[in-house]
């Protein structure tokens, strides 16, 4: 009798949205136009950068052979400098410098560097840390600078003036190399066109919580699939800043490291690349890390690197189409490059579905079915094989675990987008923005905690006006609901835990923070020289 009734229940849904008995007097006015035109533009955009994942994922397959093999015999071990540039990480320094320690590389060959621009107790306990291996035979200095001019990259250029290898490995403060890193990494430089490798990162804190998971997935999709596809088929793909090794004849042939963007590691690698030289991609060399745990470090870190994205798009950009790359070299650094500009069109996106769904209401659900969805679906569908493809790949027994976690990734990824595109926004005109650091914790496994410890990110304002949009993507569920518009409610929903899920999280990590403990610290940090920092 159940069954019955459900039944009878949907024939009656599917006659409502295909009955044509007012097919045709429909009209669309100037409003809906004004509507409807700018709403399947963003749509048709965001499609195009989602049907892009789906290339990625072809190509990830289609040149699945074209992977570093074997390296060659080393017939000379070649000198080596370590940098380690750090700001502020009193956590995390010891543990950084005790896992280079363990490097079974020879270590007359070594030349290690802590780059040190902190201006806090990190000073003392660098110091301390550096002189204690060093009276223990390691071959490692200090260097502090009193002049911050250009950050991280600014780091990295000052050490390369005294620095003694004839290659630059870089690890930032939250990583732990294996002591083998060296070893399997240097042979691959046999090949004198080799300028940089860049090796996989892991995480030591992915169980942690909730939006470390998401974090490890997103990364996971960057790492896999990304750089695997970019890398197998032969188009321009980036150094992450952290866990990869340079050719320093590279580095000064590129123009040495830049500070006008806030991703200075793409920056190098794009004009490396146009010089000629080839990047390798080593997924099998991996190298631990740690995950941001608070929300707003994360979102922090997030629009960092989406500002600096499309920074080095409108710097780079115009060099890679006048270059003599390829055509599917230029075609894949423009997707990599602009991908961010998703961002502000989501904001937008999400503040037209209401009335777009109104005036779509007056035309008929066939036409919604037909158009809409297929489009929304390319634009979103895309993520979640594009992750799930990357768990696969590295978790082939137990992947499928990844499916529970895709409706809170793709969540977290609607949650983020107000922030990030006021990132993007800031980039496309033109604005020096102060910098965001992402604190570092100490946290491994499921233990240990961050609430106690300085470094800590405020909210801002940013969180009400993703709590603002929550709501009205609940108002919009409620609409969609009260005119049986049952199809778009699971979509809608995304929106609504996404906005929600981060704007309160926000407010209430900053909350507790300052009522607690009193460690409610700036976001940013001031960029006196007008230059990003790190």
């Amino acid at each position: 009798m159940l069954l019955a009734a459900h039944t009878s229940s949907l024939t009656q849904y599917w006659h409502k949205i295909t009955d044509p008995t007012f097919k045709g007097i429909y009209h669309a006015n100037s409003f809906d136009l004004a509507m409807m035109i700018p709403y399947f533009l963003v749509l048709f955009v965001l499609a195009t950068y989602g049907l892009h994942r789906y290339w990625l994922v072809y190509d990830y397959y289609k040149y699945a052979k074209n992977i570093p093999g074997p390296p060659p015999e080393v017939t000379r071990w070649p000198r080596v400098t370590v940098q380690l540039p750090i700001f502020n990480e009193r956590y995390v320094i010891e543990r950084l410098v005790e896992a280079i320690s363990r490097f079974d590389y020879p270590h007359e060959l070594l030349d290690i560097q802590v780059l040190d621009d902190s201006t806090d107790e990190t000073v003392q306990v660098a110091r301390a840390c550096v002189e204690r291996f060093a009276a223990q035979g390691l071959p490692i200095h200090y260097i502090h600078r009193s002049n911050r001019a250009g950050y991280k990259a600014g780091a990295l250029e000052h050490g390369l003036e005294t620095a003694e290898g004839e290659f630059v490995a870089i690890f930032d403060a939250d990583f732990i190399p294996s002591p083998d890193f060296l070893r399997r990494c240097i042979p691959y430089f046999e090949n004198d066109k080799i300028g940089m490798a860049q090796t996989r990162w892991t995480y030591l804190n992915r169980d942690y919580s909730l939006l470390t998971q998401v974090e490890a997935i997103l990364l996971d999709g960057h790492f896999v699939v990304e750089h695997g596809a970019r890398s197998r088929r032969g188009t321009f793909f980036n150094f992450n800043g952290t866990a990869g090794v340079w050719r320093r004849k590279a580095i000064e042939e590129a123009g040495g490291w830049e500070h006008d963007t806030l991703t200075e590691d793409t920056d190098l690698s794009y004009r490396a690349q146009l010089q000629g030289w080839k990047f390798l991609y080593l997924p099998d060399i991996e190298c631990a890390s740690e995950l941001p745990v608070d929300i707003n470090g994360f979102k922090a870190q997030q629009a960092r690197w989406a500002k600096g994205l499309m920074q080095t798009a409108k710097k780079i950009l115009p060099r890679v189409m006048k270059s003599d790359a390829p055509w599917h070299v230029k075609a894949e650094a423009f997707f990599h490059l602009t991908a961010n500009i998703s961002y502000p069109l989501m904001v937008l996106l999400s503040t037209m579905l209401l009335p777009a769904m109104i005036v779509r209401f007056y035309q008929g659900y066939f036409q919604m079915f037909f158009i809409d969805l297929p489009l929304f679906l390319a634009s979103t569908c895309s993520i979640s094989s594009f992750y799930l493809v990357a768990q696969k790949e590295l978790r082939p027994k137990n992947w499928w675990r990844t499916f529970l976690y895709m409706p809170f990734v793709m969540a977290t990824g609607i949650g983020i987008s107000v922030r990030n595109a006021q990132a993007v926004l800031e980039a496309l005109v033109g604005k020096k923005s102060e910098f965001a650091r992402t604190p570092k914790f100490k946290i491994e496994g499921k233990k240990g905690s961050f609430v106690a410890k300085s470094y800590r990110n405020k909210a801002g304002w940013m969180p009400y006006a993703e709590v603002l949009l929550g709501v009205y993507f609940l108002l919009t569920v409620v609409y969609a609901v009260l005119n049986e518009n049952y199809a778009t409610v699971p979509f809608l929903v995304l929106f609504v835990w996404g906005y929600l899920y981060t704007g309160c999280m926000s407010l209430g990590q900053t909350y507790f923070a300052h009522l607690r403990f009193d460690v409610n610290a700036p976001e940013m940090r001031p960029a006196s020289s007008g230059a990003p920092g790190f």
